[in-house]
């Protein structure tokens, strides 16, 4: 009905009960697609080519060319009925905000409220605690995840601090001002007629940080949009988080070290992983007793609704029916830049780093490019030291972190898909 919202990531959606969903940009079905049909023809379909193939006649645009184009790009359909739910905005200030519930954020938190200034603490995910809440870390002689529960039970028995989940940040303006959008009861099927679906904040902060994490790259190879290609990380994260295996039969590619991390989570949950395909011919991280194959890279991977297996460069063929690569990790620098800084390239992790913003506006931890585990901590406890003393940086393992950039495999034969150019 009215609550009817196109162009949705999957992932991203709380299931609920009474949840409806279908796929989009497919037809008449996502099992039976007749559009996949273009892929014949996908060398002539480059960007933008309609502009200038679909001139005449005129009439026909309107008529015919638009609403076929329109349904081929995916946007789905909005509603026509009237929205019954209700929207609020609200306004909040504090000493601190910190964007971000990771290792880094929580860190940061926690230095600031038991300072006893008034802190905020936002992210989008329905849970607090950021990557700890799905890597096996180890933080204070316990797990990341139980040492980041106990962070967040102590936060919210603060009475100066302000935990807000299913909270996004997009905007950084002058008088260092966010602003933030609550989504108060989008996991229900029906929101209380007390409470409105979502709330809009502006949220007026003293000092902010950054600890928006970073993000795992895809390589570009030959069939990497077949389903059951993903990325190293995201695998991991089904399986520690939500004990889902993304296949029976898993091969991992890679040029740096955290996707060895997957190889050995799956393994030690019983998932049979054949082989670490490592670009880098002086790779060195712990497999868990994986076999790595170094100096070697997949050119394509075989299959159409879902994967079959792998070709190398060197024309060697692995049978598999999931593949998970990493092209290394780019800092989340996004609301650093808002106000018109440029991020800056730094080699040693091959990624943008965000770029100074002052103090008013700070970035910690992965979001800074930090890639250890105990630099992030270190970075909440300086950070979020608004007065007083910083808290004791408590012990962790960290997992060491190296990359050769490898952006894609030139000699790949099928279609590939890229993130763009580095440089």
């Amino acid at each position: 009905g009215g609550r009817q919202e196109p162009n949705t990531r999957a992932p991203m959606i709380e299931l609920y009960e009474g949840l409806s969903a279908r796929s989009q940009n497919r037809w008449p079905s996502l099992n039976f697609d007749v559009g996949a049909v273009n892929q014949l023809a996908s060398k002539m379909f480059v960007a933008g080519f309609y502009y200038k193939t679909f001139m005449w006649p005129a009439k026909f645009w309107e008529k015919i060319y638009e609403p076929i184009i329109r349904m081929a790009a995916g946007l789905g359909a909005a509603s026509k009925e009237a929205d019954p739910d209700k929207y609020e905005k609200a306004y909040a200030h504090c000493d601190l905000l910190v964007v971000g519930s990771g290792p880094a954020g929580l860190m940061a938190a926690l230095a600031a409220a038991r300072s006893g200034v008034r802190v905020v603490l936002a992210d989008e995910g329905m849970a607090l605690g950021g990557s700890l809440l799905w890597e096996n870390e180890e933080i204070g002689g316990t797990s990341g995840l139980d040492w980041a529960r106990g962070i967040v039970a102590e936060l919210a028995s603060l009475p100066n601090v302000t935990l807000m989940p299913r909270t996004t940040v997009f905007g950084w303006y002058d008088g260092n001002i966010f602003g933030a959008v609550e989504r108060v009861n989008d996991h229900v099927a029906e929101p209380s007629p007390y409470e409105p679906r979502q709330r809009y904040w502006r949220i007026i902060a003293k000092k902010a940080v950054l600890a928006a994490g970073a993000e795992e790259r895809p390589i570009a190879f030959g069939g990497n949009d077949i389903p059951g290609v993903m990325t190293a990380s995201a695998m991991r994260h089904y399986a520690n988080r939500f004990a889902v295996a993304a296949g029976k039969s898993v091969v991992i590619f890679a040029n740096n070290d955290s996707a060895y991390r997957t190889a050995r989570d799956l393994k030690a949950l019983g998932v049979h992983v054949d082989v670490i395909i490592d670009s880098r011919a002086d790779a060195k991280a712990e497999s868990g007793g994986v076999p790595v194959l170094r100096g070697r890279q997949i050119s394509d991977v075989t299959g159409g609704k879902s994967v079959t297996g792998i070709e190398l460069t060197d024309h060697t063929r692995i049978s598999c029916d999931a593949v998970a690569m990493s092209g290394g990790w780019s800092p989340v620098v996004n609301l650093a830049c808002h106000r018109g800084a440029k991020p800056q390239w730094d080699e040693r992790i091959a990624a943008f780093v965000p770029p100074q913003t002052g103090k008013a506006f700070e970035m910690i931890g992965a979001a800074a490019g930090h890639m250890l585990l105990s630099e992030c901590l270190a970075d909440g406890a300086r950070s979020g030291t608004v007065k007083g003393k910083a808290p004791a940086i408590p012990k962790c393992r960290d997992e060491a972190f190296a990359i050769s950039p490898l952006w894609w495999v030139k000699e790949s034969h099928g279609k590939a898909f890229k993130i763009g150019r580095a440089h």
